[in-house]
Protein backbone atom coordinates (compact mmCIF):
# COMPACT_ATOMS: atom_id res chain seq x y z
CA UNK A 1 0.00 0.00 0.00
CA UNK A 2 1.41 3.33 -0.81
CA UNK A 3 2.24 5.70 1.91
CA UNK A 4 2.31 8.94 0.51
CA UNK A 5 1.54 11.08 3.41
CA UNK A 6 3.50 10.43 6.78
CA UNK A 7 1.02 9.57 9.69
CA UNK A 8 0.89 12.86 11.34
CA UNK A 9 -0.08 14.95 8.09
CA UNK A 10 -2.75 11.94 7.10
CA UNK A 11 -4.17 13.53 10.59
CA UNK A 12 -4.10 17.02 9.52
CA UNK A 13 -5.58 16.01 6.09
CA UNK A 14 -8.63 14.07 8.59
CA UNK A 15 -8.72 17.01 10.74
CA UNK A 16 -9.20 19.14 7.92
CA UNK A 17 -12.05 17.09 6.35
CA UNK A 18 -13.68 17.28 10.07
CA UNK A 19 -13.45 20.86 10.03
CA UNK A 20 -14.94 21.14 6.62
CA UNK A 21 -17.99 19.44 7.50
CA UNK A 22 -18.64 20.98 10.17
CA UNK A 23 -19.76 23.76 8.47
CA UNK A 24 -21.50 22.27 5.44
CA UNK A 25 -23.38 18.80 5.09
CA UNK A 26 -21.35 18.07 2.11
CA UNK A 27 -19.02 15.18 2.64
CA UNK A 28 -15.36 14.87 1.50
CA UNK A 29 -13.00 11.94 1.04
CA UNK A 30 -9.06 11.70 -0.27
CA UNK A 31 -8.29 8.98 -1.48
CA UNK A 32 -4.75 8.12 -3.42
CA UNK A 33 -4.18 5.24 -5.69
CA UNK A 34 -0.72 3.39 -5.98
CA UNK A 35 -1.33 2.22 -9.95
CA UNK A 36 -3.48 4.55 -11.89
CA UNK A 37 -3.91 3.56 -15.62
CA UNK A 38 -5.50 5.48 -18.04
CA UNK A 39 -7.23 9.05 -17.38
CA UNK A 40 -7.05 10.48 -14.16
CA UNK A 41 -10.69 12.04 -14.11
CA UNK A 42 -12.42 8.38 -15.20
CA UNK A 43 -10.39 6.60 -12.23
CA UNK A 44 -11.44 9.26 -9.96
CA UNK A 45 -15.24 8.65 -10.94
CA UNK A 46 -14.70 5.04 -10.91
CA UNK A 47 -13.09 5.39 -7.39
CA UNK A 48 -16.29 7.49 -6.55
CA UNK A 49 -18.60 4.81 -6.98
CA UNK A 50 -16.94 2.14 -5.32
CA UNK A 51 -16.20 4.67 -2.25
CA UNK A 52 -20.28 4.88 -2.49
CA UNK A 53 -20.03 8.63 -2.52
CA UNK A 54 -22.75 8.66 -4.86
CA UNK A 55 -25.63 7.50 -2.12
CA UNK A 56 -25.13 10.59 0.22
CA UNK A 57 -28.63 11.67 0.50
CA UNK A 58 -28.32 15.28 -1.10
CA UNK A 59 -25.68 13.71 -4.02
CA UNK A 60 -23.27 16.56 -2.20
CA UNK A 61 -19.63 13.99 -1.64
CA UNK A 62 -16.54 15.46 -3.05
CA UNK A 63 -13.27 13.23 -3.88
CA UNK A 64 -9.57 14.26 -3.79
CA UNK A 65 -8.15 11.67 -6.06
CA UNK A 66 -4.31 12.03 -5.87
CA UNK A 67 -1.92 9.91 -7.92
CA UNK A 68 1.53 10.42 -6.86
CA UNK A 69 3.53 8.28 -8.97
CA UNK A 70 1.95 9.85 -12.03
CA UNK A 71 2.21 13.33 -10.58
CA UNK A 72 -1.94 13.84 -11.13
CA UNK A 73 -4.80 14.46 -9.26
CA UNK A 74 -8.59 15.43 -9.69
CA UNK A 75 -11.46 17.01 -8.19
CA UNK A 76 -14.45 15.71 -8.58
CA UNK A 77 -18.35 16.69 -7.25
CA UNK A 78 -21.48 14.58 -7.24
CA UNK A 79 -24.47 15.75 -9.02
CA UNK A 80 -26.52 17.67 -6.52
CA UNK A 81 -22.95 20.23 -6.24
CA UNK A 82 -22.55 20.49 -9.75
CA UNK A 83 -26.16 21.43 -10.28
CA UNK A 84 -25.75 24.74 -8.36
CA UNK A 85 -21.98 25.74 -8.08
CA UNK A 86 -20.47 27.77 -10.92
CA UNK A 87 -19.15 26.08 -13.86
CA UNK A 88 -15.62 27.71 -13.07
CA UNK A 89 -16.10 25.91 -9.39
CA UNK A 90 -13.45 22.65 -9.59
CA UNK A 91 -11.08 24.75 -11.90
CA UNK A 92 -10.53 27.07 -8.84
CA UNK A 93 -9.95 23.91 -6.60
CA UNK A 94 -7.53 22.32 -9.30
CA UNK A 95 -5.80 25.44 -9.08
CA UNK A 96 -5.12 26.01 -5.89
CA UNK A 97 -3.52 22.73 -5.40
CA UNK A 98 -1.68 22.63 -8.05
CA UNK A 99 0.26 25.91 -7.14
CA UNK A 100 1.13 24.22 -3.23
CA UNK A 101 1.65 21.14 -5.09
CA UNK A 102 4.64 23.12 -7.57
CA UNK A 103 6.47 23.27 -4.66
CA UNK A 104 6.26 20.44 -3.01
CA UNK A 105 3.27 21.59 -0.91
CA UNK A 106 1.22 18.32 -1.29
CA UNK A 107 -0.57 18.26 2.75
CA UNK A 108 -0.86 22.06 2.64
CA UNK A 109 -2.38 22.01 -0.65
CA UNK A 110 -4.93 18.91 -0.03
CA UNK A 111 -5.91 21.07 3.21
CA UNK A 112 -6.34 24.33 2.08
CA UNK A 113 -8.90 22.84 -0.84
CA UNK A 114 -10.69 20.87 1.65
CA UNK A 115 -11.15 24.35 3.77
CA UNK A 116 -11.86 26.44 0.80
CA UNK A 117 -14.34 23.23 -0.36
CA UNK A 118 -15.88 23.30 2.85
CA UNK A 119 -16.28 26.93 2.75
CA UNK A 120 -17.86 27.06 -0.45
CA UNK A 121 -20.21 24.20 0.00
CA UNK A 122 -21.54 25.94 3.46
CA UNK A 123 -23.40 28.54 0.67
CA UNK A 124 -25.28 25.76 -1.10
CA UNK A 125 -24.98 22.62 1.65
CA UNK A 126 -25.39 24.61 4.74
CA UNK A 127 -24.35 22.29 7.77
CA UNK A 128 -28.09 21.11 9.89
CA UNK A 129 -28.03 20.07 13.28
CA UNK A 130 -29.26 16.58 12.18
CA UNK A 131 -26.88 15.80 9.37
CA UNK A 132 -25.14 13.08 9.96
CA UNK A 133 -21.81 11.76 8.69
CA UNK A 134 -22.57 9.96 5.73
CA UNK A 135 -18.79 8.93 4.41
CA UNK A 136 -15.71 7.99 6.80
CA UNK A 137 -13.14 10.62 7.03
CA UNK A 138 -10.07 8.59 7.06
CA UNK A 139 -8.14 8.48 3.78
CA UNK A 140 -8.49 5.67 1.15
CA UNK A 141 -5.79 3.98 -0.40
CA UNK A 142 -5.74 1.64 -3.42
Amino acid sequence: MIRFFPPEEEDRIIQAIQQAERNTSGELRVHLEEDCRGDVMKEAARIFQKLGMHKTAARNGVLIFIAPERRQFAIIGDRGINEKVPPDFWAQERDLMREHFKRGEFTEGVCAVIGQIGEKLQAYFPYQSDDENELPDDISYN
